[in-house]
C-alpha cells in the first residue's frame, strides 16, 4: 500500500486496483493534479507481487484513509470490488460514516475527485464529481 502525502482536511482518495504498478501510478497523477494535500492511498496487487487484491491492504487503505475528512474509494474490476465490499463488512458503522464507494472509471473518476477534493468539498461532492466522470467524452 502506497500513501501519496495528504492532510486530515481534505477528504482523502482510495484507490484499488489488481496491479501494484497501476494503483501506485495513479496515485501519483492524482498527487500531482491534486496537489500534496489531498490525501491519497493505493492498494493493488498481492503480497508476493503478482496481479491480484489483497484484501487485508484494501481494509488498512479504507480504514487509514476514513479518518479525517472521509474517503472516497475507486477500484477498477473484478476482486477489487469483491475485496472493497469484504473490506467494507468489516468496518464498523462509525468508520463507514465517512466512506463513500463510487462506481466510476477508475483514472477518470480519480483525477475528477482528486481535483474536487483539492479544492476542498465534502465527501459527497467529491464522490459526486467522479461519478460524473463516467460520461465525459474524450473525442
Amino acid at each position: 500500500m502506497a500513501v501519496v502525502s495528504g492532510s486530515e482536511q481534505y477528504v482523502g482518495l482510495v484507490l484499488v486496483s489488481h496491479s501494484a504498478e497501476i494503483a501506485n501510478g495513479l496515485a501519483g497523477l492524482v498527487a500531482q493534479v491534486a496537489g500534496a494535500d489531498v490525501p491519497v492511498t493505493a492498494a493493488g496487487g498481492m503480497p508476493d507481487g503478482s496481479f491480484g487484491c489483497d484484501g487485508g491492504e484494501v481494509l488498512e487503505a479504507i480504514r487509514r484513509a476514513g479518518n479525517g475528512a472521509g474517503a472516497v474509494v475507486l477500484m477498477d474490476l473484478g476482486s477489487s470490488v469483491l475485496a472493497v465490499r469484504a473490506a467494507l463488512a468489516e468496518l464498523e458503522p462509525v468508520e463507514l460514516e465517512h466512506i463513500v464507494v463510487v462506481d466510476a472509471p477508475l483514472v477518470e473518476g480519480a483525477i475528477a475527485a482528486g481535483v474536487t477534493a483539492s479544492t476542498g468539498a465534502d465527501v459527497d461532492e467529491v464522490a459526486e464529481a467522479a461519478r460524473e466522470a463516467r460520461g465525459v467524452a474524450k473525442l
